[in-house]
């Protein structure tokens, strides 16, 4: 009788922590799909609010310049050249900044995985 009553309750011990781990898992499942949803639906509204905007354009036509500047000879390459060198000394928070307006335009989720961050 204490041998069955003992495997009795090791069973109900052990059924007890699979539906606690179960319980767990599914919790986790949930959060992530919320995390999820989340995310897709702030895309979407980005994506809405900036069905007439300018600013994609906008932001094309600017690194397009030294794009073009560069296959217009050395005159170009010099106006590339000295574009570049007057951004490395701008103010940290102007660099930030402008990233930032090139981030927020074509999406932080974008940014992160063209850089290798998390996705």
């Amino acid at each position: 009788m204490l041998g069955l009553n003992l495997i009795g309750q090791v069973a109900n011990l052990a059924g007890t922590m699979i539906e606690g781990k179960t319980a767990v898992k599914k919790a986790e499942a949930e959060t992530k799909m919320k995390i999820a949803t989340g995310e897709i639906d702030w895309d979407i509204a980005a994506m809405k609010a900036t069905e007439n905007s300018w600013k994609d354009e906008w932001i094309t036509l600017l690194f397009s310049i030294p794009l073009i500047l560069a296959f217009c000879g050395e005159w170009g390459n010099q106006i590339v050249q000295a574009g570049f060198t007057a951004l490395e000394v701008m103010p940290d928070w102007y660099q930030y900044s402008l990233g930032g307006i090139v981030s927020a335009s074509i999406g932080m989720r974008g940014v992160s995985k063209y850089f290798g961050g998390k996705k």
